[in-house]
């Protein structure tokens, strides 16, 4: 073994490059859609087999009817009162049952295709082929890896979020086995934070002909609600607001009395996550006899670049170099799992594959990449307890 052991690790990893796919077409022929609870068995089995494998002791945490269950995993050997880090991923897809009929599993010269490849059965690849080769290399890391698998990602993680958290509390630091942003590979170093909100607007019917002054229209409002909700926009501060879907009305010759709204919101800070709830709770009406009722919040806050998370940002940054991986890092528009972790722990996203397409027809990934990727994991766990700047622990968040 040489002074630069992610080299080794590197050579060894290329060499296991066929067992990697075989591992990986298993995965993705076990179809598991978050929408089908009992469907994660199978892909849940594989990984709890190749866990098994390499010495951990895995537990299943059974699903209480929105999830198939997640899967816990720790070394049999661990080193109690040894520092811990979580590696997590989820195991469940967006596509439903049968998809493989008309969207098969093959390669493709470097590309890998099929659904769930790159979301995210590629990055589980990549977690177990990494704690292999520290394995196999006997490179036992210092700070003791533990693995969280969730199976309801893809809907918000409404089951597993309570795990996540415990977790993420206990952990020096955390990976996830997100795709990286982009055919460049860019490790995501900040997501926005999301939030959803209902907009309910009440009127009075009446005839639309006879009487149409009696009433108060609560579509007519509702109109006014949708202009200030755009208003809101502000691209130069990552701010998004998205009216989805809306609804109201009785009939064409029936003044509304009812009208809803569906509102997507984004934002890349704490800060602006407040200012945003703010401005949608104080919407007032603008239509005599209307009154509005507003529910919802920002209720995944951003992952920001706090100092702890540049921290181990830079050390990837390092680590990459030394098997020849320049990175480069991006903000995801979208919400993961570490948008949670990163309110605990030092957090790194993106440590998937390297490809595109999650969620559409063409999804695939690099499998050239594959290797150097799971490499760069290996080399991070393989890091020792990290020191951040003074400060790193605090993240203002609204919830």
């Amino acid at each position: 073994m040489n002074d630069r052991p992610g080299e080794d690790i590197l050579a060894y990893l290329e060499g296991r490059r066929p067992e990697m796919v075989a591992f990986l077409e298993q995965l993705v022929r076990a179809e598991s859609p978050t929408r089908v609870p009992e469907a994660q068995a199978n892909v849940q089995g594989l990984l709890t087999k190749a866990l098994v494998d390499l010495g951990y002791t895995v537990r299943l945490i059974v699903g209480k009817g929105r999830s198939g269950g997640h899967l816990y995993a720790r070394p049999g050997d661990r080193v109690r009162r040894r520092p811990v880090q979580l590696l997590v991923g989820h195991c469940d897809t967006v596509w439903p049952l049968g998809t493989l009929a008309g969207m098969p599993f093959e390669v493709r010269g470097r590309a890998i295709k099929g659904p769930g490849t790159n979301d995210m059965k590629g990055g589980l690849t990549q977690l177990v082929f990494a704690l292999e080769a520290l394995r196999e290399l006997g490179l036992p890391p210092f700070v003791t890896p533990v693995v969280f698998i969730n199976s309801d990602e893809e809907i918000g993680s409404p089951e597993s979020r309570p795990f996540i958290r415990r977790l993420a509390r206990r952990a020096c630091r955390a990976f996830v086995l997100e795709p990286a942003l982009g055919l460049s590979g860019k490790l995501k170093t900040a997501r926005k934070g999301a939030g959803s909100f209902v907009v309910r607007v009440a009127g009075k019917s009446a005839h639309a002909g006879l009487n149409p002054e009696a009433g108060a229209s609560a579509i007519l409002e509702l109109a006014h609600v949708i202009q200030k909700l755009h208003a809101l926009n502000d691209p130069g501060r990552g701010i998004s607001v998205n009216v989805g879907k809306i609804d109201g009305g009785i009939g064409a010759n029936v003044v509304a009395p009812t009208s809803t709204a569906m509102v997507d919101v984004r934002v890349r800070t704490s800060e602006d996550a407040q200012w945003i709830e703010r401005a949608i709770r104080g919407l007032q009406p603008v239509t005599p006899g209307t009154r509005l009722e507003i529910e919802g919040a920002v209720d995944l806050p951003p992952l920001e670049p706090t100092p702890r998370n540049r921290t181990l940002w830079e050390a990837a940054r390092r680590v990459g170099q030394e098997i020849g991986l320049e990175l480069e890092e991006g903000l995801a528009g979208g919400v993961s799992d570490g948008n949670t972790i990163s309110l605990y722990t030092s957090t790194l996203d993106g440590l998937g594959a390297v490809g595109d397409g999650a969620h559409a027809q063409h999804e695939f990934l690099d499998v050239d990449a594959m290797p150097k990727r799971c490499a760069l994991l290996a080399r991070l766990l393989m890091l020792p307890p990290l020191t951040a700047p003074e400060g790193a622990s605090h993240t203002n968040v609204s919830h």
